[in-house]
């Protein structure tokens, strides 16, 4: 799922197609909601609301049964019915294979490989400092 929430609506629309999903039904369509974000001061303070986030949410049911539920962050109603059509597909014993391979596993490794360059562009910008000791203190 995590996979999945990092990529694009457009990428896992095109992973898919490889596929091709069987006929599947809507449970609850996709909508738009808000739900509350929490926080801790320092990591073990008391909790507190933080704010407000934008999260999409739907779930399907595929002619076989299988049930999927996806949310993401943010105002994407296709990328969540996208989302819950994969986690309703790995369920299936005959599309799950299918779905690890051709949708999880490139969006995988686009995303490790997105990672990795940002770390290397953000290292390129580190600066070293360092404290010279003068005299005998």
């Amino acid at each position: 799922m995590a996979v999945l929430a990092h990529a694009t609506a457009a990428e896992i629309a095109g992973r898919l197609q490889a596929v091709g999903p069987p006929p599947y039904e809507a449970l609850r369509e996709p909508e738009n909601g808000l739900v509350m974000v929490r926080g801790r001061i320092g990591g073990d303070g008391a909790a507190f609301n933080l704010g407000e986030a934008t999260v999409s949410r739907a779930a399907v049911r595929l002619a076989s049964g299988e049930v999927g539920f996806g949310y993401t962050l943010g105002r994407d109603l296709e990328k969540a019915r996208m989302i819950a059509l994969c986690d309703a597909l790995m369920q299936s014993e005959n599309f799950a294979g299918r779905v690890q391979s051709s949708v999880i596993a490139p969006l995988r490794d686009a995303m490790l490989a997105r990672r990795n360059q940002e770390a290397e562009e953000a290292a390129a910008t580190r600066v070293d400092f360092y404290t010279m000791v003068r005299g005998e203190g």
